[in-house]
């Protein structure tokens, strides 16, 4: 092939990788499986006779997201997830792989949240959902990318936000930013005085909290509930020791951060993101806070992290 044309048709899929990346994150949950689909996807451009295909865009939308739909059925995948220690990878405001974010719908299907959720879909109901109410494909469009009838992709997005909304506890709602980070930094005033009042007091009734089990160590997710058990393992967590300091790599500043559009404060020793701590919250207080803190999840944040302005710390030495 000539130089100039293999040039040109490498610049257009270069064109879209940042779409591509974006439908993958959500279709997988995680920045690290999406590079490798979007890398795989390249590799069938590469190999496909391009002369023939009429609209790349639509060609590698359907390959990206079937090579999704069979990592999501893969029996690795199936073991991963099914486990009972998977959480969403995320990511930092501004990432592109976080993808359109022009309507709620868009900026609620990559929030980690409804990733969990999505968890609970088939793979194929999880890529109409994604299909349709990230980037707005029509039924018919859907139809051709996944191989099956428009009425079935109808049926499949009808389940499927069916059982994403069955899954939340309370309707999607967006918070404003400032409110948002003043709760937050209310939240680690409280976690780091010791104040359990204070504490219990920013938790919703039915507040969960969610880990990884200090840098993946657990088998399974930690769970806690009610609200005085929460504000207690908050308490323990948030107390700076020397064994800690270690596990961390130092001592480490507290950033506040916007990671899926959600509030968020991360753990940052030695210019290195160790731990990040996010919040959903519903009418000003906290509904799930979730702690991640394994080193495989924080490999793009900490890419992201080093090109970022962090500012001023909101704790200088923890």
């Amino acid at each position: 092939m000539d130089s100039t044309v293999d040039r040109f048709d490498t610049g257009r899929f270069e064109a879209g990788r940042s779409r591509l990346a974006s439908l993958a994150y959500r279709l997988l949950g995680s920045a690290t499986d999406a590079e490798d689909a979007v890398q795989d996807a390249f590799l069938h451009w590469q190999a496909a006779d391009r002369e023939h295909i009429r609209v790349p865009e639509a060609w590698l939308t359907k390959v990206v997201t079937n090579l999704c739909l069979d990592r999501l059925r893969s029996a690795q995948a199936r073991r991963e997830r099914t486990a009972g220690a998977w959480l969403p990878e995320p990511l930092l405001d501004g990432d592109p792989m976080l993808g359109p974010a022009d309507t709620f719908e868009q900026r609620e299907s990559v929030s980690l949240a409804v990733l969990t959720l999505m968890e609970r879909l088939s793979p194929v109901e999880r890529a109409v959902y994604v299909l349709r109410e990230a980037f707005s494909h029509s039924h018919a469009e859907i139809a051709e990318i996944l191989g099956i009838s428009e009425s079935a992709s109808q049926q499949h997005l009808h389940r499927a936000r069916g059982r994403v909304s069955a899954g939340r506890r309370r309707g999607g709602q967006e918070t404003d930013p400032a409110s948002a980070r003043r709760v937050v930094e209310e939240f680690l005033a409280a976690a780091t005085s010791g104040r359990t009042d204070r504490l219990v007091a920013l938790l919703t009734d039915d507040v969960t909290a969610l880990s990884d089990g200090a840098g993946g160590l657990s088998k399974k997710l930690l769970r806690y509930e009610t609200r005085e058990r929460v504000a207690a393992v908050v308490r323990a967590g948030f107390k700076p020791t020397d064994a800690k300091r270690r596990f961390a790599g130092g001592t480490a500043t507290i950033h506040y951060a916007i990671l899926n559009g959600a509030p968020a404060i991360l753990f940052v020793p030695g210019g290195k993101v160790a731990g990040a701590v996010t919040f959903d919250l519903v009418d000003g207080r906290i509904e799930t806070v979730r702690g991640i803190a394994a080193p495989d999840r924080l490999v793009r944040l900490n890419e992201s992290w080093r090109r970022h302005d962090a500012g001023e710390p909101l704790i200088a030495e923890w």
